[in-house]
């Protein structure tokens, strides 16, 4: 087996401290790829990263129309968020909508990611509950499937029940390609995930960008699902975020979405639909402040960035590592993503 090509480097002063390799690849809505580095045929588990994906049974058992859910709602759906007060009464709403409460999410409590939203929830009288989850907007639509489906809400995160049956139909569709009982675990938040190439997640993303090779019903769905994440970027993940700051400043012209373990997914989009380019890239260590800058690199590289997207992406190219005591120490840079992929 070969090794993953080095993505980036953690550099303590002078001296490269640590390597970190992994994969990626940009492919068509057609299955060209049209660049790509390392192996992106062995699986992987995606997590979070294609929340979009799994949004899209919110569609396919009418939850959307029942509910009369809302961009932002569905926009939630697709958040890994940072906890703060938008994403919170956001889903608490949500909740309400679906005649759910808190107590129904299956998602487990953790405090809230974001360090002022953390700040925030510590000096507050507020109960720790899963609302604050990265991932309770995700299950609520979850909930809202099993609402729509006139089903039990508990256990609604089982694989064996009909919603998590539903989502991995859905995620079946557009990558094109079955996932097996044998490939399957349990995310953090508790629902499947199931692994699969790189190449099929990002095949998946490009063909929800154009719909090509989608029925008409998956293809407007999987529309909306990006407008919505897109027309609300903030709600992904929250203030001073990759994700958020980049889908704002691309202008709807990119979905992108982080998952555990370094995965990113995403799309970007063209005034010619044919022209819309998938991607994926996972870090082999798991390290999700390098898969940022790669993705960043990746984006700045291959992404035709105009100015004021190559002003945003600049922000996270590289990142300055700091110890206890605020003293710069280190930084973590990208490799060449150019001359990985023979873009030159």
């Amino acid at each position: 087996m070969v090794a993953n090509p080095i993505l980036a480097k953690n550099f303590r002063k002078s001296w490269v401290e640590n390597i970190h390799r992994g994969a990626f690849c940009l492919i068509e809505s057609n299955g060209k790829v049209i660049f790509s580095a390392g192996d992106i045929k062995t699986p992987i588990f995606p997590h979070s990263a294609i929340k979009a994906m799994q949004a899209l049974a919110m569609f396919k058992s009418g939850a959307v129309e029942k509910f009369s859910l809302t961009d932002k709602e569905i926009a939630l759906a697709c958040a890994s968020h940072n906890g703060e007060q938008v994403h919170v009464d956001g889903v608490r709403l949500f909740l309400e909508k679906i005649d759910c409460s808190v107590n129904d999410l299956e998602c487990g409590c953790h405090a809230p990611i974001g360090r002022q939203a953390r700040k925030d929830f510590f000096t507050s009288k507020d109960l720790l509950s899963p609302i604050y989850n990265a991932c309770s907007g995700k299950h609520a639509g979850m909930l809202a499937v099993s609402r729509a489906l006139g089903e039990p809400i508990a256990g609604y995160s089982e694989p064996n029940h009909k919603v998590q049956k539903m989502v991995r139909f859905c995620i079946e569709q557009v990558i094109d390609q079955g996932l097996f009982e044998d490939k399957c675990a349990t995310d953090g938040c508790s629902i499947p995930t199931f692994a699969a190439p790189l190449s099929a997640f990002a095949f998946g993303f490009a063909r929800m960008s154009s719909g090509f090779g989608l029925s008409d019903e998956t293809a407007n769905a999987s529309e909306r699902v990006f407008e919505a994440a897109i027309g609300n970027p903030k709600l992904i993940r929250g203030e001073k975020t990759l994700d958020s700051d980049l889908m704002a400043a691309f202008n709807r012209r990119l979905m992108i979405k982080n998952g555990a373990e370094a995965v990113y997914c995403g799309a970007l989009r063209f005034s010619n639909p044919e022209k819309n380019i998938g991607f994926a890239l996972k870090i082999d260590d798991g390290n999700l402040a390098v898969s940022e800058v790669v993705i960043a690199n990746i984006l700045m590289a291959l992404g035709n960035p105009n100015e004021k997207e190559k002003k945003t992406l600049e922000q996270y190219i590289s990142k300055d590592i700091y110890n206890w005591r605020k003293i710069l120490v280190g930084f973590i840079k990208a490799s060449d993503i150019k001359k990985l992929t023979g873009a030159v």
